[in-house]
């Protein structure tokens, strides 16, 4: 058996019959420009995404795969589940965060550890990247861990001792990543130093996502993952050498592994279904086990210049559920939101979310201390014109200003009820 055909039988993507078009395209060019900087032919890599469908839904996707043997610390970070609020299980750590209340740099050097536990020189290891400060603790840490103790490391590839593995951040293109965040995962990874990937994700292409009925984040995360393994898979695929064990799968070995930057707070929240893609992929989250404050701790040990950002999560999630996560919804919300930046004079540093409720009314969502009793906040956006400039943009039914809270939408929403109470339930639901 070939290197190639090894690799395409080791780790296969089987997808539904479901018509959806446009999975070559989504791969072409990051595949091309991916395998450029192995120095490989993009004609090549090419010719093994032939044997994926390129018509094919990914919302059903599932993985198939030679079971993984155990690792002392590096087995799979889903060790048990809980039920969400929809009965769809959802992971949680199985143990304690291991950073608690360690100095700086101990810290640190117990997340290397762990890092150092998951990750394969001789594989293409691919980080879930979108400039947060979580996936940007994780590309720093994948790539010290791979370029430590090496020589003659370049764009993130590393010829010594027989390793022929590579790492990259990548990060998904797609109307509901805001401008300023891939502005600011750019600047992330050159100060990091790690190789940043940008490819289109086609989630505003699934049913699944577009109705925001509850499962929008696993159908996302799941169209993401998918990009990143084909991408991944194909380059790696390249890069096997031609004395290869064949045995590898039976010794766990990986020809790709992907990481997220999912840490121990989020795993305490139902809503995150894209805990459970993460799992269907068999997703590495090396901070697993450390929570949010230790992860700005950390990021700020190692100069990350995002450490004290405020989450950043993506436009979709502004929007109640049942309001339609279409690309016009997502560009009003991005549109919205640097609107009342620039009039309240926010950093990055603050939270703040213009959210779409029911009746197409605008909520915007101001840290405390920020909001304050509302009122001056409220005259301020008043003066600056919000009332008219929001129902131009198409918030019809006007705008309001409430205390931010994380999720404030999140929920999964009550099921329908029928009658005349109807209406008036639904619109205290999203309020």
């Amino acid at each position: 058996m070939s290197p190639r055909e090894k690799a395409n039988t080791q780790s296969s993507l089987l997808f539904s019959s479901d018509p959806m078009r446009g999975a070559r395209t989504v791969v072409e060019r990051a595949v091309a420009e991916y395998s450029s900087t192995t120095r490989r032919s993009s004609t090549a890599v090419l010719n093994s995404i032939d044997k994926l469908s390129d018509e094919r839904s990914i919302s059903s996707v599932k993985v198939t795969r030679t079971t993984l043997s155990s690792r002392e610390g590096a087995s799979s970070p889903l060790s048990r589940q809980q039920k969400g609020s929809d009965g769809v299980s959802v992971a949680t750590p199985a143990s304690t965060h291991i950073s608690a209340r360690k100095t700086e740099t101990d810290l640190v050097d117990s997340l290397l550890d762990r890092t150092s536990k998951i990750l394969d020189r001789n594989a293409a290891n691919v980080v879930a990247y979108s400039g947060g400060v979580d996936s940007s603790l994780v590309a720093a840490l994948v790539h010290n861990v791979f370029t430590s103790d090496t020589s003659g490391t370049k764009s993130g590839k590393v010829n010594k001792g027989g390793n022929d593995g590579s790492v990259r951040a990548v990060i998904g293109l797609s109307p509901a990543v805001p401008k300023v965040q891939i502005e600011t995962a750019r600047l992330v990874a050159q100060h990091i130093g790690i190789d940043l990937l940008e490819i289109p994700t086609t989630e505003g292409t699934d049913p699944t996502y577009i109705s925001n009925a509850g499962k929008a984040c696993l159908a996302c995360k799941t169209h993401l993952y998918s990009a990143l393994q084909t991408v991944a898979e194909n380059a790696a695929s390249l890069s096997l050498s031609s004395d290869c064990d064949d045995n590898d799968a039976l010794t766990g070995k990986r020809a790709v592994i992907l990481y997220n930057g999912t840490n121990a707070d989020d795993t305490l929240d139902p809503t995150r279904l894209g805990l459970r893609a993460a799992s269907n992929f068999l997703v590495e989250s090396p901070l697993l086990y450390t929570s949010k404050d230790d992860v700005r701790r950390a990021a700020k040990h190692l100069g990350l210049i995002n450490w004290n950002h405020a989450a950043a999560p993506c436009l979709r999630s502004r929007l109640a559920f049942g309001v339609e996560a279409t690309e016009r919804h997502l560009r009003l919300v991005g549109d919205a939101e640097r609107m009342v930046r620039r009039a309240l004079d926010l950093d990055e540093t603050k939270n703040m979310r213009v959210r779409i409720l029911a009746g197409k009314r605008a909520m915007i969502e101001l840290d405390e201390e920020v909001y304050g009793d509302g009122g001056e906040v409220k005259d301020v956006l008043d003066q600056e014109g919000f009332a008219n400039r929001f129902k131009e943009m198409g918030f019809e039914g006007g705008y309001g200003v409430r205390p931010f809270r994380s999720g404030g939408i999140a929920a999964i929403p009550p099921p329908k009820k029928v009658g005349r109470e109807e209406s008036r339930e639904a619109s205290v639901a999203v309020a």
